[in-house]
């Protein structure tokens, strides 16, 4: 939807000095477009353009949706989607942005204000019974441009240990889009949770990739990336080239996703659907998982919609496996936006041939990786049979009636359960001690599992164990402390 354009021409002051001020007004009803443009005539000579905007937030009975409202704007290069034209999104985490050559309000790219028709971009996710009423503050500073904003981006390779397990956050938030901490009190959060590396995925924007240069080290890979945020649910554009930007203007109808799934791999990174069972507006991922990488299935502190994530992705894993299908790995993140939410609870355990954004990203693909809730969680997990070992995300091929020994190795839950998982479910469990620390050796073989994979609960919140038994559906489990990739087993 696109509005009738307001020009500044007629009543611009002098290049040299001085303001113009236009407001735009104007209703939606619900029903209205996801995205509303407002045409802005920008003469020659401008500085610097500042935007402000309300909307009404009238009663609504329980139950009913009430007015909520993003904004964003693009510039004279257009509004197709993928346009370069991008100039900056804050959703609805801000009223007022401002954006110059070597300046701009975090969640904008700074640059020239360049003649032309800038769109400022309305993004009407909810509207009332009673519509919504919205007004536009535009304003133009004039004069000479200034000196251009110099990104900063983190290099691609920190100080690894060669081929070791590593362990990063990949889905992190920031005042650049609606996180309340700063770029370095991420950077640090990640340094305290133990993490080797973390990924900065702001929604909707590219805006804070130029800052982290300075913020990364030996000590920790930063690696750039995108919280895509549609309409249709939410998805995890990791790896970015610094400076790249993912469109989310789509729903699953529009046949857009496809396109950008494309752009994001064949830049070598990773697609990932994020939290898919969130329950709250847009958030539920209805894309499908045809071109996705990986599957966000742990998401901050573990609740119900966890379990619906782990449970489905257990099914897709049995069904690829048995149709010849690449199977997808798990993934677990803390989606941290700002205290009290803990960085780095949960995160990825990656086996990496050394610390570089190339090299965590393989391990990730691979699903080489495991899920932990803290870096006090320690494990290990393989599988050993007809002379060969095999570990997280490895295929083992042994003859049908070979042994296959399955041991986990875990420290760091105390009175916990673990639970083994095959393609037949739950067919071991076993409790840890007190200590937190044990090994749990379980045999089977290729005939009877095409896959084993394990959990390790705490216990229930009353402080009893998880129950369950081998010969029938498990009873509730307390929440996950950790999680693995499958270890595939193939018949030779």
């Amino acid at each position: 939807m696109t509005l009738a354009p307001v020009s500044f021409a007629a009543a611009a002051p002098p290049p040299a000095a001085g303001t113009a001020t236009r407001t735009i007004t104007g209703h939606l009803e619900t029903g209205a477009a996801d995205f509303v443009h407002l045409p802005v005539e920008v003469p020659p000579g401008v500085r610097q353009i500042a935007v402000s905007y309300s909307y009404d937030k009238p009663a609504v009975p329980a139950g009913v949706p009430g007015n909520s409202c993003d904004i964003g704007i693009f510039d004279q290069r257009g509004t197709d989607l993928g346009s370069a034209g991008f100039r900056g999104w804050s959703g609805g985490f801000r009223t007022s942005f401002e954006i110059s050559n070597g300046e701009a309000t975090p969640g904008y790219l700074p640059g020239p204000v360049e003649a032309g028709t800038w769109h400022v971009v309305l993004g009407p996710y909810q509207v009332a019974p009673q519509g919504l009423n919205y007004s536009v503050q535009v304003t133009l500073t004039f004069g000479d441009p200034g000196p251009a904003f110099t990104p900063r981006y983190p290099a691609d390779r920190a100080e690894g240990r060669g081929r070791a397990w590593y362990r990063g956050d990949c889905h992190l938030h920031t005042v650049y889009s609606d996180g309340r901490r700063l770029p370095e009190e991420v950077a640090a959060g990640a340094r305290a949770a133990g993490l080797d590396f973390m990924v900065s995925t702001d929604h909707n924007t590219s805006a804070s990739h130029g800052i982290w240069g300075p913020l990364a080290g030996p000590d920790l890979l930063i690696i750039t990336g995108e919280e895509v945020t549609t309409r249709n649910g939410h998805w995890l554009a990791l790896g970015l080239p610094p400076g790249d930007w993912i469109d989310w203007r789509y729903r699953s109808r529009d046949g857009a996703y496809p396109r950008f799934v494309r752009q994001v791999r064949g830049s070598g990174g990773l697609v990932v659907p994020a939290h898919p069972y969130c329950p709250y507006v847009a958030c539920q991922f209805k894309f499908g998982y045809q071109g996705a990488d990986a599957v966000e299935v742990w998401n901050g502190p573990w609740t119900y919609d966890d379990e619906s994530a782990v449970d489905t992705w257990d099914g897709r894993l049995a069904e690829d496996l048995r149709a010849g299908r690449p199977w997808l790995p798990a993934m677990g993140n803390s989606d941290a936006h700002s205290v009290p939410q803990v960085i780095g609870s949960p995160h990825n355990v990656v086996l990496a041939d050394d610390l570089t954004r190339q090299q965590i990203l393989a391990g990730l693909r691979a699903g080489r990786s495991w899920l932990a809730e803290s870096a006090a969680v320690q494990l290990a997990f393989t599988a050993t049979g007809h002379g060969r070992q095999v570990g997280i995300g490895e295929r083992l091929t042994v003859p049908a009636d070979a042994p296959v020994d399955v041991t986990l190795t875990v420290a760091g839950v105390p009175d916990g359960t673990v639970r083994l998982i095959t393609d037949e479910g739950q067919l071991h469990q076993q409790a840890l001690p007190a200590s937190g620390a044990g090994t749990v050796v379980w045999r089977t073989t290729a005939s009877l599992a095409s896959y084993v994979r394990a959990e390790v609960r705490h216990p229930l919140a009353d402080g009893t164990p998880g129950q369950g038994n081998t010969m029938g559906p498990a009873l509730p489990f307390g929440p996950m402390a950790a999680l693995t990739n499958p270890i595939l087993l193939s018949l030779q």
